[in-house]
């Protein structure tokens, strides 16, 4: 566990103007990045001395070229205003082909390179040539891997958390969290029923859902939604928008959550109780909210606990990691989030964490908050995930205090 409550006063000022200044950078990287993730790789491949003959350096040259030009239009068709799955399928799995390509192209172009030099392996052209094959080789296995990874039912994830106010009464609750499930373009509904499956071995007496429930409307993503109303739960089933749901008319999927017997908490709170002790439960609209344009939808921590005793402890469900600022200075005993897949493909996550104060796991914030994110039911857009693995957490919240005999 992370404890930021000493460093993150300290370091806001410092962080507060870097911060700015890569988010107005990232303003700019729809436009740019396609051409370095696909020129990059070209450059390092074609053309730093391997001397390919040169019907393998045009054709080369041209795959690199017809990359860049499909995949910004399949995306474009695929997530537009046309909504073509198809399109989508191809776009994000050349987004994510890319990325890798690119990554390992920097890294293996420099340091191999470096590495063969340095070990007198070879001439200028055999070098070249060797790290041409080993950035291929390197690629074609993690993006194998990544999409196995991927498309698996995700392991289990387990662990306990000791919350100072938590009653004797409720010690060994256990509170199941799935996450960014992200249904879309491609067909999951099989693999919806298995993670459901899943859940209910948890014997859970609460499960969450936080958020990203899928990539589309409720009545287009609905078949791979319908296996959620299986989930089972001793107490409730409770769920929290997303900022994906707000690019797909958000009220209809609080509306199929209902329907699917859930309870949608939109900045509201319900209460559980167990051997005389009693957790609040509360959920607040993802952080995107208010900007979408919906009446009503925003994220509202004062509404969410309007009339619970402030000497109860709290589970807040809220989709964003950084919406914990707000949770520590209201006292919130433990926030669970998602949104941010571990940065689903490595090493996205180093952009993850400039938005966000945490990537994965437990970590504390101010005197009493902990917050756990989750690395991710789904996956978003392309279907890979590179050292992100997706998870089903389980988490068994724990009372320092000892339980009362029978």
């Amino acid at each position: 566990m992370t404890d930021t409550s000493d460093t993150r006063s300290a370091d806001s000022e410092v962080q507060a103007p870097r911060r700015s200044r890569l988010l107005r950078l990232m303003r700019y990287l729809p436009l740019i990045a396609p051409v370095l993730l696909w020129a990059v790789p070209c450059g390092v491949l074609l053309y730093t001395g391997q001397h390919w003959p040169l019907p393998v350096t045009l054709v080369g040259t041209a795959l690199f070229v017809l990359g860049l030009v499909v995949m910004p239009l399949a995306m474009g068709r695929g997530h537009g205003r046309r909504q073509q799955d198809r399109a989508a399928i191809v776009g994000d799995t050349l987004l994510g082909a890319s990325w890798v390509l690119f990554t390992w192209s920097v890294l293996l172009g420099v340091l191999l390179r470096l590495a063969l030099t340095v070990a007198g392996v070879g001439e200028g052209q055999d070098r070249a040539r060797i790290v041409t094959w080993a950035v291929l080789g390197t690629t074609a296995v993690l993006l194998a891997w990544g999409y196995a990874e991927a498309r698996r039912v995700p392991r289990v994830r387990r662990l306990d958390v000791q919350l100072p106010r938590l009653g004797a009464g409720l010690d060994g609750l256990r509170v199941a969290l799935i996450t960014d499930t992200h249904y879309g373009p491609l067909d999951r509904a099989r693999w919806s029923e298995r993670v459901c499956e899943t859940v209910n071995t948890l014997e859970a007496d609460l499960v969450c859902h936080t958020g990203d429930i899928a990539d589309g409307t409720a009545e287009r993503r609905r078949a791979q939604a319908v296996p959620l109303g299986t989930v089972q739960a001793t107490q409730a089933r409770v769920y929290v928008t997303g900022n994906h749901e707000y690019y797909s008319e958000a009220q209809g999927w609080v509306d199929l959550m209902d329907e699917l017997g859930w309870e949608p908490l939109r900045n509201r709170h319900l209460l559980v109780e167990r051997g005389g002790d009693t957790l609040v439960v509360a959920g607040v609209d993802d952080v995107t909210a208010e900007s979408s344009g919906l009446a009503g939808h925003r994220a509202n921590l004062a509404g969410a606990l309007d009339g619970a005793d402030p000497d109860l402890p709290v589970l807040l469900l809220a989709h964003q990691p950084k919406f914990v600022d707000r949770a520590a200075a209201d006292g919130i005993d433990l926030q669970l989030s998602g949104h941010t897949h571990g940065g689903q493909i490595w090493p996205f996550h180093h952009l993850v964490r400039i938005d966000q104060p945490a990537l994965a796991g437990l970590s504390r914030h101010g005197t009493r908050t902990l917050l756990y994110t989750s690395r991710g039911t789904g996956f978003w857009g392309p279907p890979f995930r590179v050292f992100a693995p997706s998870e089903i957490t389980l988490l068994v919240l724990r009372s320092p205090q000892p339980p009362t005999s029978p």
